[in-house]
């Protein structure tokens, strides 16, 4: 997958803002509720859903699993599974995103683990390497694989847009999960 520029200017606060609102509208409409397990983006996902005047009518809870212990401890993450693909991973992201459904009763999770830089990084996974995956009650986790090129905070502000953007296209299966809005 190429690097996509993470270019925080075309993702302020208000464009974020913009799809927490678009989300919270769609999860509403559907009558659905969201969780979120939150590594390298440390919660801003939660934020910003939570920022959404009526956000307690979709917003069920978000997990911020910054360290392997509590990617196990809070969403049942299994620690061979750390061990063997490491934190930053698709079964690993997965496992978040299944987890964060099971615990939460929510109906639809999505996850986000990554390497925000400006360290960390190696030659297989650099920085700006990040996962997502989004679980729903009706199949089974679907990981997504996005690297980014740009600082930290270009690099978490696209992971967090990344990570709206599925949420909306789990709250309406008609849009492309991807998609812009």
């Amino acid at each position: 997958m190429a690097n996509l520029p993470a270019d925080s200017s075309a993702l302020s606060d208000g464009a974020l803002r913009a799809l927490a609102e678009q989300a919270g509208v769609l999860l509403l409409a559907a009558g659905r509720r969201v969780a979120t397990a939150e590594s390298c983006t440390g919660g801003w996902v939660a934020k910003c859903l939570t920022d959404i005047p009526g956000s307690s009518q979709w917003f069920e809870r978000g997990y911020v699993t910054y360290s392997d212990l509590a990617k196990q401890q809070s969403i049942g993450v299994a620690a061979g599974v750390i061990d063997t693909f490491g934190a930053v991973s698709r079964p690993t992201v997965e496992q978040m995103a299944a987890g964060a459904l099971h615990a939460s009763g929510a109906d639809i999770a999505v996850a986000i683990t990554g390497i925000a830089g400006p360290d960390g990084g190696s030659a297989d996974k650099p920085v700006g390497l990040v996962w997502f995956a989004l679980a729903k009650r009706s199949a089974p986790p679907v990981a997504i694989e996005q690297r980014y090129s740009g600082d930290r905070e270009a690099i978490r502000r696209a992971s967090v847009a990344t990570a709206l953007r599925l949420v909306i296209g789990a709250a309406d299966p008609g849009r492309a999960a991807l998609g812009r809005s």
